[in-house]
């Protein structure tokens, strides 16, 4: 059995609806494994994020991030 661990999407194909209306998608998909504290578990981000990452209070993710869309 393989162990599981805890990720949050920082990027999909699949566009997504915004609150104002707009829509986002992205050229891949992408995720960011996250340790038991909710911290991430890598030092390094590479290509953009999701402003939703920032209003569901992952600031770790947006800070180590180059862009935030």
């Amino acid at each position: 059995q393989f162990p599981r661990h805890r990720a949050v999407v920082i990027r999909t194909k699949k566009e997504r609806r915004r609150s104002d209306g707009t829509y986002i998608r992205f050229d891949d998909n992408a995720a960011v494994i996250l340790t038991e504290d909710e911290n991430p578990r890598g030092t390094r981000i590479f290509g953009p994020v999701a402003r939703e990452l920032r209003d569901k209070n992952y600031m770790k993710i947006v800070s180590l991030a180059p862009e935030v869309l």
